[in-house]
């Protein structure tokens, strides 16, 4: 009898530690950019939530505080224009969930799929929406990004019953258009599929030509939630990565059945968690302090890399650096160790990466400044 862990790839990350070893060899350290991790301070604002909520002996709700529920519509009506009126077709549900990935690894199971049951995403992709399907038992349909995935109308059952979408997408930054969306929206709709857009990049666009719109927005879904859900993370906007803090928004009716599930697993954000994450909702001075610290990393690596000779693709959301020499990136993840920069494959995120390498922006000024003087040396 075959363990779960059969069913899975080795972790991508592993293949990267020689390279890490040959970066911190380096006579000024390693610049890791490999890793999407937030390294400014928890904002003041969320650090006293957290502590004023300390003392929380009690269970804390799954379903989530009315505070952070309402914290959390509040700030999608004024953060992506989601339509809140509740004289309208109805306000989307909200359900906190612990870190974006959890929910990501596990939502397939958490709906009931299984075998014989397919699972669409779009690639270059974050490897774990290919993970939760076989976590599952589940099959992967990877799909290229702004694609419908393919319905045999031969074989029954073939549509994929969970299609997820990623906009802005990691690990290359591209942003669906309103039509694009439209059309997913009504593909899942004729053929009974719950659609989940992955947003937790939604307010670090770039581009003013090129503006990320959630699932959720009128424009898209003509204020109708059933069947979709839009997935949203404090990691980077707040510096909550450590918190696990991150919610699921959209149809009332799928949020209740998620709710049952993760109730009967004791699937609970802790209630100080929750408080913290309320408060992080409330307040938007501290993300947008924190999107210009970002924009001006962003400024700095972008500049350094195409002088280096790099091609940045896409790149208009999100927090990396989609990059390449024209050559496979393991050799270029090679001449970056050797100046002590770690950065990401392209090829652990799937068709299309092959060429290129993920810089993120999640490192301090100094370090990314450190990364720039390196490059302008050369490869």
């Amino acid at each position: 009898m075959g363990t779960l862990a059969d069913r899975l790839p080795p972790f991508p990350w592993d293949r990267l530690a020689p390279y890490a070893r040959k970066a911190d060899a380096h006579p000024g350290g390693r610049v890791d950019l490999s890793v999407g991790t937030p390294v400014d301070p928890v904002p003041p604002v969320v650090r006293r939530a957290l502590a004023e909520a300390a003392d929380w002996p009690g269970y804390p709700v799954t379903r989530g505080t009315d505070a952070l529920r309402e914290a959390a519509l509040g700030w999608m009506g004024r953060n992506l224009g989601v339509a809140l009126d509740a004289e309208g077709p109805g306000r989307p549900g909200v359900l906190p969930v612990i870190g974006s990935k959890e929910l990501v690894a596990n939502l397939p199971a958490l709906l009931g799929l299984g075998r014989g049951d397919r699972v669409a995403y779009p690639v270059p992709a974050y490897p774990t929406y290919e993970i939760g399907a076989l976590l599952a038992g589940a099959e992967p349909v990877p799909t290229a990004f702004g694609e419908l995935p393919d319905a045999d109308p031969d074989s029954a059952g073939a549509a994929p019953k969970l299609v997820w979408l990623n906009s802005p997408a990691n690990p290359h930054g591209r942003v669906l258009t309103v039509a694009q969306s439209r059309a997913a929206v009504a593909w899942a709709r004729e053929h009974g599929a719950v659609l989940v857009a992955d947003e937790c990049y939604i307010t670090l666009g770039w581009d003013e030509a090129v503006e990320p719109v959630s699932i959720l927005h009128p424009d898209v879904c003509d204020g109708d939630f059933t069947g979709l859900l839009a997935l949203h993370s404090l990691s980077k906007r707040s510096n909550l990565a450590g918190y696990r803090a991150a919610f699921l928004a959209g149809d009332p009716a799928l949020l209740k059945d998620l709710l049952l599930v993760r109730m009967h697993g004791g699937m609970i954000m802790p209630g100080p968690v929750q408080a913290a994450m309320a408060a992080a909702l409330a307040d938007d001075e501290h993300a947008i302090e924190q999107k210009e610290r970002y924009r001006a990393r962003r400024e700095v690596l972008r500049l350094a890399l195409t002088r280096a000779g790099f091609r940045i693709d896409h790149s208009e959301a999100g927090l990396y650096l989609w990059a390449t020499l024209g050559q496979p990136c393991w050799d270029t993840i090679g001449a970056l160790a050797d100046l002590g920069i770690l950065a990401a494959p392209g090829e652990i995120y799937g068709a299309g990466g092959e060429q290129y390498v993920r810089l993120a922006l999640t490192a301090t000024d100094e370090r990314i400044a450190a990364a720039a003087e390196r490059l302008s040396a050369g490869i």
